[in-house]
């Protein structure tokens, strides 16, 4: 029989560390969304899935532990400089963690699925493997893979040190090294995010 994972064998990861490049250079976690930051929006998603929470930054970090105080949020910074990738904060994640799982989403996905740690961590329990993550799935019966909205094992850290050692920096290759699990999901509006101001402006007249 399966053993089957609770959320309190998970910490929670929002991705806020990146460059912000498609926005102009702005810290995107900070960028607000009806009058709030778009990761508070996130925290307030994700936390309730798992048993600890940690928020990868790598700038406005005092802004970064205020919203995440509430939540009991630590704020992670990547070991590596110029800001190398999701990858990096996921890492970083990996070796903070005190957890058996670590549960990943990036800060510019306010309308988070607020099952996703179950859904994920039902496929890893259910077909074994190493990672878990989103893929989303049109009334055409397109698939659209969404990688950092994941569910990983934290004892791929020291893995995933060497695969950026090495220079690597792609998410989805560095899950064909493990058994990843894609996991669909019919709620696209679950996982969109925002990729620049101009979207974040049409999403909040709408």
């Amino acid at each position: 029989m399966p053993i089957i994972h609770t959320s309190s064998s998970v910490t929670a990861l929002v991705l806020a560390g990146g460059r912000g490049s498609r926005m102009g250079g702005v810290d995107k976690g900070m960028q607000h969304f009806h009058g709030e930051p778009l990761a508070l929006h996130v925290l307030r998603r994700i936390a309730p899935q798992a048993g600890a929470v940690l928020i990868s930054a790598n700038r406005s970090i005092e802004e970064y532990e205020r919203i995440g105080a509430p939540f009991g949020a630590r704020v992670v910074t990547d070991a590596r400089a110029d800001y190398p990738g999701p990858l990096a904060g996921i890492a970083a994640a990996l070796h903070a963690a005190s957890t058996e799982f670590v549960l990943t989403a990036p800060c510019d996905a306010p309308f988070l699925d607020a099952h996703i740690g179950a859904a994920l961590m039902q496929s890893l329990d259910t077909h074994g493997g190493s990672v878990a993550y989103a893929a989303t799935i049109d009334a055409s019966g397109e698939v659209t893979a969404h990688p950092v909205f994941a569910l990983l094992r934290a004892s791929l850290a020291d893995d995933l040190d060497a695969w950026l050692d090495a220079g690597e920096r792609k998410v989805r290759a560095w899950y064909a090294r493990h058994k990843a699990l894609e996991v669909r999901f019919h709620d696209e509006r679950a996982f969109y995010n925002i990729n620049d101001l101009q979207q974040l402006a049409d999403l909040q007249r709408r």
